[in-house]
């Protein structure tokens, strides 16, 4: 049975004193004017085995790590460094005790003696009161920090570690004087992140070590790639009973093709071997700083086998002096003999290690130890004001003022400038990204560092993918083609299926690659599968279009044949075939003719909303006073020729009372009212039509005919009317038959408009607006051509017909057939 040999520990001091005791030197322990803690893993507890009493780790008895030890005599060799500088700390000497953290939860001895004061473990309540240590260099990993860094917070001792990087010792409130020499887990998380970005891997899996370093790696990885396209497709958490054996295979199974290792070197390790072991093939595994730059790995047969490996740390520094330093003291007999044996874990049972073992060793986190060291030794130097050869002694340097001087630290080391930030992180420094080339070395073929002009390179030539083939892929789903969508597929947001995306929409893969974003139908368009939208041309009928030239040079004809006919008529007012088309009546109809062929104007051109009143009110006002003037010609003709004599009295109170011009008086003012009513409510407003068009956009006039109908029906029922009264006349005499002329100009009308509408129903597109004003011109030409032209013809060719005699003769013949 064990004995209990932290109560040794604990009492070794207290035996030298009695006793006079004293041991050969020790590498672990020099004595010096100022003493600083040190707290490295020389040994490693790989295979904790479960007891059922209280008994002491031993860390002699556990599995020796070589590149701890180096960093342990990279310690020692600063310390040496920094009494033989006349620079700092000038006739100053520092001393050290350094012990073996091999476990992270049972090796406190040690601890216990650097914060115990004449024997009393207990928080000072006076600056009498001072442990041993002003700092403490340490630990290596964060579960052995977080262990032990509340013991030393409770005096605010200075607890500066090389190998720590959990993100909890950011947080102030809970370490106060933690501080670090490496950079934090976000850090390397980080450039982890902008190598999948770079080399497109989105489909990952992350094997972590169980503890707090492992977990925190896990937790910042996680959040870093939450709202972007990189998918943890599996992860777990490993310790020393872990089965690869299932895991490599549910990689295989998810064809997840790279891997990254967030555990120490004796983890990863332990996966590595087991990859090699179990066949695992053309994977790339991304190494965190803690292994990157592992000896022996890159040597082990079959390391080729598995795939490429890449990783991030921080570049080796060289440290001139370290190897000399090395050679001279292991040159010397080896200390460890049985005295020492009794300094519990203060000894380290390597013999037979050579110089160049040690020198050869991975060199991770040595620039780390050493800017430490230095970093302590700079605060001390501070706080006793050395300057011009001397410090004054006189001033007691308790630890809570070497943190103050800790946290203001800015000192070139090595050409580094060494900085702590608010949470006691570094801001010096950058990281290497290496690959294990073939002849098994980690070559540097990139670096990131904090610099926003040039903050992450990676040489790709220099990398050498698994058996000479192309770069590997690591995706769920392969990505989707251009205009298609990603629907998900699973519970991974980068496992999908591909929907194209229907017309009228389009996809942006920065935006959002889960949407078809709907076009502004208004204004855009976009065919099947496009990735943005098209601006809709707008389409109006140009004056500049050769149908509209055509139309309007038909309308200027128009207006000129009118006003011809009005002079003409003019002229010949007085004459039998201008009072028989209406006399005064005829000027009317003339001008009225003139008023409305203003409409087709402005069915060209940008529709705008007093364009669109324009179009129908000058129409619908005056050809509505054009139809009751040819409705009371209608009526007059077969009044006169059929009716009179029937009822003379209506006969002559109509000629009395002007009936002809208080019937069109009073359509003029019912359809003016109508008009004014119903635009102003709902006047006709300029509008874009999109409906049953792919890629344009048609500027039209919208009209309410819900609402405009009401005018509209009136001005039908006054065609209506007026056919019914020239139909009746039909038979009267051929110089009197302007009842023919209306019905035929009527008959034209209605044909024109039912054409129109046809057209209208079938076709919408920009022209309909030219074949509107064609329309509106055409009714127009009706009434010019059909009633006026054949009493100009009878005017200008046919004078012997323009006579009162020939008129006469015409109704007496007329008169004689009805009789008989």
């Amino acid at each position: 049975m064990k004995c209990s040999l932290a109560l040794l520990c604990l009492l070794e001091s207290l035996l030298q004193t009695v006793t006079g005791y004293t041991v050969l030197p020790s590498e672990f322990h020099l004595k010096g004017d100022y003493m600083v803690g040190g707290l490295f893993n020389v040994h490693h507890d790989g295979n904790p085995v479960p007891y059922g009493r209280p008994e002491a780790i031993e860390c002699s008895s556990q599995e020796f790590l070589l590149s701890s030890y180096r960093r342990f005599q990279l310690m020692r060799f600063a310390v040496e460094e920094i009494n033989n500088s006349t620079d700092l700390l000038p006739n100053v000497s520092l001393g050290y005790d350094i012990f073996d953290h091999c476990s992270d939860s049972h090796s406190f001895p040690g601890i216990l003696s650097f914060i115990s004061v004449n024997s009393s473990i207990r928080p000072y309540d006076n600056l009498s009161r001072m442990s041993e240590v002003i700092a403490v260099v340490g630990t290596f990993t964060s579960p052995g920090s977080r262990t032990v860094a509340p013991l030393f917070m409770m005096d605010l001792i200075p607890m500066v570690s090389y190998g720590a990087s959990s993100s909890m010792f950011s947080r102030k409130q809970n370490f106060p004087s933690f501080l670090r020499t490496l950079h934090p887990n976000k850090d390397v998380v980080k450039i982890i992140y902008k190598m999948l970005v770079h080399f497109n891997w989105r489909w990952v899996a992350f094997l972590n070590i169980n503890d707090d370093y492992g977990n925190d790696g896990r937790d910042v990885f996680i959040e870093m790639i939450e709202d972007t396209d990189i998918c943890l497709a599996y992860t777990r958490g490993l310790d020393e009973k872990t089965n690869y054996t299932p895991i490599f295979k549910q990689l295989e199974m998810q064809q997840i093709n790279v891997i990254i290792v967030f555990a120490p070197e004796w983890t990863a390790e332990a996966v590595i071997m087991s990859a090699i072991e179990q066949n695992v093939t053309n994977k790339v595994w991304l190494a965190v700083e803690t292994w990157a730059l592992n000896k022996r790995l890159p040597k082990l047969k079959g390391i080729k086998n598995i795939g490429t490996v890449l990783g991030v740390s921080e570049p080796p520094i060289d440290l001139p002096g370290f190897n000399d330093f090395i050679y001279s003291s292991k040159g010397q007999s080896d200390n460890n003999n049985e005295e020492q044996q009794k300094l519990c874990n203060q000894v380290c049972n390597c013999s037979g290690l050579r110089p160049e073992n040690i020198t050869n060793a991975e060199s991770s986190f040595s620039f780390a130890v050493y800017s430490a060291i230095y970093a302590i030794a700079h605060a001390l130097h501070n706080t006793l004001q050395c300057g011009s050869g001397e410090c004054n002694r006189k001033i007691t340097p308790y630890p809570h003022v070497i943190l103050k001087e800790l946290k203001k630290s800015n000192f070139t080391l090595l050409n580094h400038s060494i900085q702590f930030d608010d949470n006691g992180d570094p801001t010096f420094g950058y990281f290497s990204i290496v690959f294990w080339n073939q002849s098994g070395d980690a070559e540097e073929v990139g670096f990131y560092k904090s610099d926003p002009l040039c903050d992450f390179v990676i040489n790709d030539s220099k990398i050498q993918w698994y058996e000479n083939k192309p770069m590997p892929s690591s995706l769920c789903s392969i990505p989707c083609d251009e205009g298609y969508k990603k629907k998900t597929d699973g519970p991974h947001k980068c496992c999908f299926k591909c929907e194209i995306c229907p017309e009228g929409t389009h996809v942006n893969t920065t935006a959002d690659p889960y949407l078809c974003i709907k076009c502004n139908d208004k204004t855009e368009w976009s065919s099947e599968g496009s990735t943005s939208c098209n601006r809709r041309v707008e389409e109006y009928v140009q004056f500049t279009e050769t149908a509209a030239i055509f139309v309007m040079i038909g309308t200027w004809a128009f207006i000129g044949f009118t006003v011809a006919v009005t002079v003409l008529f003019a002229i010949n007012y007085n004459t039998p075939v201008v009072k028989s088309a209406g006399g005064p009546m005829c000027f009317l109809i003339l001008s009225c003719l003139i008023l409305c062929s203003i409409s087709v104007f402005f069915y060209f051109g940008v529709p705008t909303d007093s364009f669109c009143v324009l179009r129908y009110v000058p129409f619908l006002l005056f050809y509505t006073v054009c139809v009751a003037c040819f409705v009371v010609r209608s009526f007059q003709i077969v009044f006169i020729f059929k009716i009179a004599a029937k009822y003379p009295k209506f006969h002559s109170l109509w000629v009395k009372y002007n009936g002809q011009w208080l019937f069109i008086t009073a359509v003029f003012l019912i359809q003016l009212l109508l008009v004014v009513f119903v635009y102003s409510f709902a006047p006709p407003k300029a509008y874009s039509i999109t409906s049953g068009y792919f890629d344009k956009l048609v500027l039209d006039c919208h009209v309410s005919l819900n609402k405009s109908s009401v005018s509209l029906v009136f001005l039908s029922l006054l065609c209506l009317l007026c056919f019914i009264f020239s139909y009746m006349g039909k038979d009267l005499p051929k110089n009197y038959n302007e009842a023919k002329s209306i019905t035929f100009c009527l008959l034209l009308l209605i044909l024109t408009w039912v054409v129109f509408a046809t057209v209208f129903f079938v076709y919408s597109g920009k022209h309909i607006q030219t074949l509107n004003a064609l329309a509106v011109l055409c009714s127009l030409y009706s009434f010019l051509v059909w009633y006026f032209m054949p009493k100009v013809y009878i005017i200008i060719y046919q004078p012997q017909k323009n006579t009162q005699q020939y008129f006469q003769d015409l109704i007496l013949s007329y008169t004689k057939a009805i009789t008989y």
